[in-house]
Order: C-alpha cells, then sequence, then structure tokens
C-alpha cells in the first residue's frame, strides 16, 4: 500500500477547505492523502466561532502567511521548511482578491500592496485577471515561478462558483455573464428554491462533501480556473512517488 500524500493548505477560510478537499480526494481517486490546513489555523479554524488563528482570516491572512513563509524561507518560499513535512502545498486566493484597493485596509503589510492591487481585468475571459493575480501570490512568497511542490488555485471570481456549478447548474443569474464573471456567487446560494438552498458555512458544505467529490467532473469540464487547478494537481501528484 503507497502512503498518504501529505498536502498542506493555505486558503481563505474553513469553507475553501472542505470544496479542496473534495476536489483532491476525486483528482486522487483511490490514491491516499492527509489534507492539513495550515492557514487559517486547523487547530481553531474548526472550532468555530469565526476564529482563524495568528494570522486572521481571508485574503489578509493568506498575504500574511505567504510573507512569513518566504522569511523563513530565507526570502522564497522554496526553502520554508514546512516541506520537510509535507508532500504538496496548496495556494488558494479567489480571484475577486483582484478587485481590492490597499487604501481600504488598515495600515501595516498591506499598505505594501499599493500600485500592485487592484489588478482586476475585464472578465471574461477569467484568466485575464487570474494570471497577473497568480503573479502577485507568487511575489508575496517571494518566488517568480510556482516553485517545486506546489499548486495554485485560484477559482474566479470565489469558489462558491465551483459549489454553484454542481448543485444549482441552471441558476440564470450565474450564467448572465458567465459562470466565473458574476461577482458574488455566494449570494445565489441562498436565493435558490427554499427546499434546496443553504449556507456557506462550514455544516452545510461538509454534510455535502460526497455531492463536492462526485460533481468535480462537471466543474472541470464547465469552468477554467477548476481545469487549470485539476490539471497542475494532476501534474504534481504524478511527480509524488508511491
Amino acid at each position: 500500500m503507497s502512503k498518504a500524500v501529505r498536502i498542506a493548505l493555505v486558503a481563505e477560510g474553513i469553507t475553501d477547505y472542505e470544496v479542496l478537499d473534495a476536489a483532491v480526494a476525486a483528482i486522487l481517486g483511490d490514491r491516499s492523502f492527509d489534507l492539513k490546513l495550515l492557514q487559517p489555523e486547523g487547530s481553531v479554524a474548526f472550532t468555530g466561532g469565526g476564529n482563524a488563528g495568528l494570522f486572521g482570516g481571508g485574503w489578509k491572512g493568506v498575504y500574511r502567511w505567504c510573507l512569513q513563509a518566504a522569511q523563513r524561507g530565507g526570502g522564497s518560499l522554496t526553502g520554508d521548511p514546512l516541506f520537510i513535512s509535507y508532500d504538496l502545498l496548496l495556494l488558494h486566493l479567489d480571484a475577486d482578491v483582484a478587485s481590492e484597493d490597499p487604501a481600504n485596509h488598515e495600515i501595516g503589510p498591506i499598505l505594501q500592496l499599493a500600485g500592485v492591487l487592484p489588478c482586476e481585468q475585464p472578465c471574461p475571459p477569467a484568466n485575464a485577471t487570474t494570471n497577473p493575480l497568480r503573479q502577485i501570490l507568487l511575489s508575496w512568497v517571494g518566488e517568480l515561478h510556482t516553485p517545486p511542490k506546489t499548486v495554485l488555485c485560484t477559482p474566479s471570481k470565489s469558489i462558491e462558483a465551483w459549489v454553484m456549478a454542481i448543485f444549482f447548474p441552471n441558476d440564470h443569474e450565474m450564467g448572465k455573464k458567465g459562470w466565473e464573471c458574476h461577482r458574488k456567487p455566494e449570494t445565489r446560494l441562498g436565493q435558490q428554491p427554499k427546499q434546496n438552498r443553504f449556507a456557506k458555512n462550514y455544516v452545510d458544505y461538509q454534510n455535502r462533501k460526497t455531492e463536492l467529490q462526485a460533481g468535480w467532473p462537471k466543474i472541470v469540464e464547465k469552468l477554467t480556473e477548476a481545469r487549470r487547478f485539476h490539471d497542475d494537481m494532476t501534474t504534481a501528484i504524478q511527480n509524488i512517488p508511491d
């Protein structure tokens, strides 16, 4: 029996963990894995109450984690000792971050992003925005290119577009500008028929983990950023010995 693939995840929130855990399970098939949430801190994120640990949640938490990872690695992620414990690192950042203006946030490291963000471009295509956003994400960890043992995940505009594509594939509002161009796909979850709707929260997502995993091929077929994540993840896993 092959050993489980040890995967670390840096994400914006706990619901992202649930979606990506299901996606990884679908991609790996019969190969076992252990997905560890590093950011927000798994030890507190799963307990509820909105606690996200030292760096906080959301994209700013990802940003702060990345700066520390580069520091630990002597200036870049490649040197981070976390790769001693993990075979692979997933870095998640929703594409709606591209519309953020650092001037609207607290003083401190976030202001270093002035002139870098916002980087949003007209959608479609989704990658007009996600491509520059991915470069910004890499710059946070001191890299110019995606380093070995690392996979980027940049859903457009958020990972809820993936969730919507599985559970509510006929939603007309999502389709008006294209599924990857709806600015707030999470708002559509609560606007479905009462008997079918559910909320963007850990429990509701966890209860639908089997459906999320089974529906992954639909997402890959429909959404370009899901396809990119699927292909990048598949390649990365192939480079990890059984």
